[in-house]
């Protein structure tokens, strides 16, 4: 019987190998390490935008300046005076619209008013072509903290 090397090698190294092989487990995690870089800067990405910051401005009152008032009801008043519909509002504004200097319109909206009344009056001065809308709102109530 004719034994070759390779033969005579693998015939006598009957011992059980107890190392494991851990190339295979290197790969798969550097696959799943590329993966990851990839994916988690399309998840991260944002539209980079200026958010607003609260702040006080204090309004400048003028004579000339128009105050609309909407209640929780929804009904509309220009100044003190009732508005019984858009149509009417809009013949208001179309009158101050000539007017040069345009007055300012100030919309004050009670903070249980519906989006809806409050986005009537500004459709129709905007259909009326007044050019400066404003919202007046309570300014935030100040902290105490620190003495």
């Amino acid at each position: 019987m004719a034994m070759t090397v390779g033969q005579d090698v693998a015939e006598g190294d009957q011992e059980v190998m107890a190392a494991i092989n851990t190339t295979p487990l290197v790969d798969v995690m550097l696959v799943l390490l590329i993966i990851f870089l990839i994916t988690i800067p399309v998840v991260v990405q944002q539209i980079p935008l200026e958010l607003p910051k609260e702040r006080n401005v204090v309004t400048q009152t003028k004579p000339e300046n128009i105050v609309i008032a909407v209640n929780k009801d929804g009904d509309v008043f220009w100044g003190l005076e009732y508005v019984k519909d858009s149509k009417a509002l809009f013949e208001k504004f179309k009158k101050i619209a000539t007017i040069v200097p345009q007055p300012e319109v100030h919309i004050r909206a009670d903070e249980n008013a519906r989006y809806e009344s409050v986005g009537k009056v500004v459709a129709t001065a905007q259909r009326a072509a007044i050019l400066k809308i404003g919202f007046i709102s309570e300014p935030p109530a100040r902290s105490l903290a620190g003495g």
